[in-house]
C-alpha cells in the first residue's frame, strides 16, 4: 500500500452530463455547429479545407455576427474547429490541382453530438480544444512579407517561434492555474489575478523582491497570456476579463504588473470553467500527471480508498468516502473497510484513523462487522470509540495496553496528516494529562511507531519536564526495539 502523496488536490467535478451541456454551449463549438449544418454542395473550399474568402461572409452572416469587423475572422475560426472535429467532411476536386476548389458536406460527428453518450460529445469538444490550443501557441505574425526569402519562399527561421516551447509554457500555466483554481474542497475558487498567473511562470520560487528584468518578463507573459485566453474563452475552458486597454494606453504596449493598492481586476482576471477543469485534468492525465477527481475510487476496494484518501483534504475525503459508501451495503462496507485499516507499515495509521471517518457515515447496520472486531488488538480500540459514540451497551472496557496501543497510533495519524499543530499539542496535552504515568507505559507499547510518536511528543508538548519525560521515553523505545 502506498503512502505517496498526490501531485494535485483531488477535484470535484460536474457530472458528464453537465459537462456535455456546458460544451454544446460553448461559443465556438456552438458556431462550428450551425455552420456544418450550413454547409453543403454550394460550399465552397480552398484545397487545405478552409472557406474560399468568397465564402466567409455568408459563413459570418449564418453565424448572425452582422457588421462585427472580426467576423470573417470568427467565422473562418469556427469553420476550421467544424472540420478537424469531423462535423465537416471536406472533399477535394478529382485530379490533385492544388489550386481547385474542393466541396463540404456535414461529416459523422455532426449526428454524434445529437444522438451521442455525453462521453462523445465532450470526446468532440476536447478535439476543438486541441484546435484552440494549437492556434493559442502559433506565432502572431505582424506583417506576412517578412517571412518572405529572396526566392519566394516562406523563411520559418525568421519566425523565431518554439512550437514545443511555447506549447510547455501554456501547458505550464493552465497547470499552475488549475491549481490556483481548485479549493481545499475540491471545487473552483474566485477569479486569478493574471499578474498572479504570469508570475508563478516567472518569478524563481526563492526571489525575493523581483528584479526590473524579471518584472519586464512577467509584463511580457501577461500580454501573451492576454491574447491566449480571449482565444480560449470561446471553447468554455475559462472565464477571462481581458487586461483592460486603456493602461496599455497610459503606460505604452507593455503594461508593468500592478503594485500596491492598484485595481489588480484592470490587469486581467480569468478561471476555468467546470469544462475547463475537465478538459485541463484530461490533458494532464495524459501526460502522467496525478491529478485525482472525487469519485475515482468509488468502484475500487476499500483498500484503494483508504490509501487514495489518505492526503485528501478532509471536504474531498468525506465526499469521496461518501461516493464509495453509497455503492455498497453498511454492513459489507464496514467489514471491506475495517479489513483494510490492518496492517503494522508506515501508513496503517492514517488507514485506521480514515476507516474511523469512514465508520462514523454508516448506520446501525454496520454494528455486527463493528463487534465482531472489539478483540482485534489493532481495531478494538476504534469499535469501542464507534460503539460508545452511538450510546451501545454491554461494550467490554478496553485494556491499558489497547488503550495505550491507541493513544500511539491516533497521534501517529495525525502526524502524517501534518495536522493543524495547536489540536496536535491538544492532543498531546490531553493524553498525558488523562493518564499519570503516560510514558512509563507508553514506551512498552508494540507499535512501529511507538519512538517517533514520542520523540514528537516531546517536542510539541509546552512543558519542559514532560517533553523531557518524552524524549527519555523515545530513547527506551528504541533501545527496546
Amino acid at each position: 500500500m502506498s503512502g505517496d502523496r498526490p501531485t494535485l488536490p483531488p477535484v470535484r467535478l460536474n457530472s458528464e452530463a453537465e459537462l456535455a451541456r456546458d460544451a454544446l454551449s460553448a461559443p465556438l463549438l456552438a458556431r462550428a455547429v450551425r455552420l456544418a449544418r450550413w454547409a453543403g454542395p454550394e460550399t465552397r473550399v480552398g484545397a487545405g479545407g478552409e472557406l474560399v474568402e468568397e465564402q466567409l461572409p455568408a459563413a459570418a452572416a449564418e453565424l448572425g455576427l452582422g457588421d462585427d469587423q472580426d467576423a470573417a475572422a470568427y467565422a473562418s475560426e469556427a469553420w476550421r474547429v467544424a472540420v478537424e472535429t469531423g462535423l465537416v467532411d471536406v472533399e477535394d476536386t478529382p485530379g490533385g490541382d492544388e489550386d481547385a476548389e474542393g466541396t463540404a458536406s456535414a461529416g459523422d460527428n455532426l449526428a454524434v453530438l445529437t444522438t451521442g453518450s455525453p462521453q462523445d460529445v465532450l470526446a468532440i469538444w476536447a478535439d476543438a480544444f486541441d484546435v484552440v490550443f494549437a492556434d493559442a501557441i502559433a506565432p502572431m505574425i505582424d506583417d506576412f512579407a517578412d517571412l518572405v526569402g529572396e526566392d519566394g519562399e516562406i523563411d520559418f527561421e525568421r519566425l523565431e517561434w518554439d512550437p514545443e516551447g511555447e506549447a510547455e509554457f501554456l501547458e505550464g500555466v493552465l497547470g499552475n492555474l488549475y491549481l490556483l483554481t481548485v479549493s481545499e474542497g475540491g471545487t473552483p475558487e474566485g477569479p486569478v489575478p493574471l499578474p498572479a498567473l504570469a508570475a508563478s511562470m516567472i518569478v524563481p520560487d526563492d526571489m525575493g523582491e523581483p528584479t526590473d528584468d524579471i518584472l519586464e518578463q512577467v509584463s511580457d507573459a501577461m500580454m501573451r497570456l492576454d491574447d491566449q485566453f480571449r482565444l480560449l474563452e470561446p471553447i468554455g475552458l475559462v472565464e477571462y476579463e481581458p487586461v483592460d486597454e486603456a493602461l496599455m494606453a497610459e503606460v505604452g504596449d507593455e503594461p508593468a504588473p500592478p503594485v500596491d493598492d492598484e485595481d489588480v481586476s484592470r490587469y486581467g482576471m480569468v478561471r476555468l470553467t467546470p469544462l475547463g477543469l475537465y478538459g485541463v485534468r484530461a490533458r494532464m492525465l495524459e501526460a502522467g500527471v496525478d491529478a485525482p477527481a472525487v469519485g475515482d475510487l468509488a468502484g475500487k476496494g476499500a483498500d484503494a480508498l483508504l490509501d487514495g484518501i489518505a492526503y485528501f483534504p478532509e471536504v474531498s475525503a468525506r465526499a469521496e468516502t461518501e461516493q464509495w459508501l453509497t455503492r455498497r451495503e453498511p454492513a459489507v462496507a464496514a467489514g471491506e473497510l475495517l479489513a483494510a485499516a490492518r496492517g503494522g507499515d508506515a501508513g496503517g495509521p492514517l488507514r485506521r484513523l480514515h476507516c474511523q471517518q469512514a465508520l462514523a457515515l454508516t448506520g446501525a447496520a454496520a454494528e455486527p462487522a463493528v463487534r465482531e472486531v472489539l478483540p482485534d488488538p489493532e481495531l478494538g480500540g476504534l469499535a469501542r470509540v464507534w460503539l460508545a459514540e452511538r450510546g451501545a451497551s454491554d461494550v467490554p472496557p478496553p485494556s491499558e495496553t489497547m488503550i495505550f496501543w491507541l493513544a500511539i497510533d491516533t497521534i501517529a495519524a495525525q502526524l502524517a496528516v501534518e495536522g493543524d499543530l495547536e489540536e496536535l499539542q491538544e492532543l498531546v496535552e490531553g493524553l498525558v494529562g488523562q493518564h499519570s504515568g503516560f510514558f512509563d507505559a507508553a514506551w512498552r507499547v508494540d507499535h512501529p511507531a511507538t519512538a517517533d510518536v514520542l520523540e514528537a511528543m516531546g517536542r510539541l508538548h509546552p512543558d519542559k519536564s514532560t517533553a523531557k519525560e518524552a524524549r527519555k521515553a523515545a530513547f527506551k523505545a528504541r533501545s527496546r526495539a
